[in-house]
């Protein structure tokens, strides 16, 4: 199953009125990440072709992070069917070793051609196995 992971270390803007991690620092941070796979592992014909949107996404929340924390964010994908793959996130504090969040988003394949669903090919399913 091939990866990606990250470190980044938590600053002030990540930061709401409760001076821990913003939950939309979170989602921008599973966003990222999963973008940053695609791009990592897909040619640029396949950049060209295709693209993601998002279908579900959901975010199980399990302990704080807070200023200056390191955070290992790692993320795979678990699942690609039909249209649609399923993508795991984990971020972890990095000194602890406690994990932080686990998010679970559902995708679909778009042909930019077409701006319609398409099927994942064997060439796409392959890149993140």
């Amino acid at each position: 199953m091939q990866t990606l992971q990250k470190k980044i270390t938590v600053t002030k803007a990540d930061l709401d009125q409760l001076n821990h991690v913003n939950n939309v620092r979170y989602v921008q941070w599973v966003q990222d990440i999963a973008e940053a796979h695609w791009l990592q592992n897909a040619s640029e014909k396949l950049l060209d072709d295709y693209y993601w949107v998002l279908v579900k996404h959901t975010i199980d929340y399990k302990c704080q992070a807070h200023l200056g924390d390191t955070l290992l964010i790692k993320t795979f994908v678990e699942s690609a069917e039909g249209v649609t793959s399923v993508r795991k996130v984990e971020i972890y504090n990095q000194t602890s070793n406690k994990l932080i969040i686990t998010s679970e988003t559902k995708w679909c394949l778009i042909n930019t051609e077409t701006n319609r669903p398409t099927r994942i090919t064997e060439e796409i399913g392959y890149l993140f196995n």
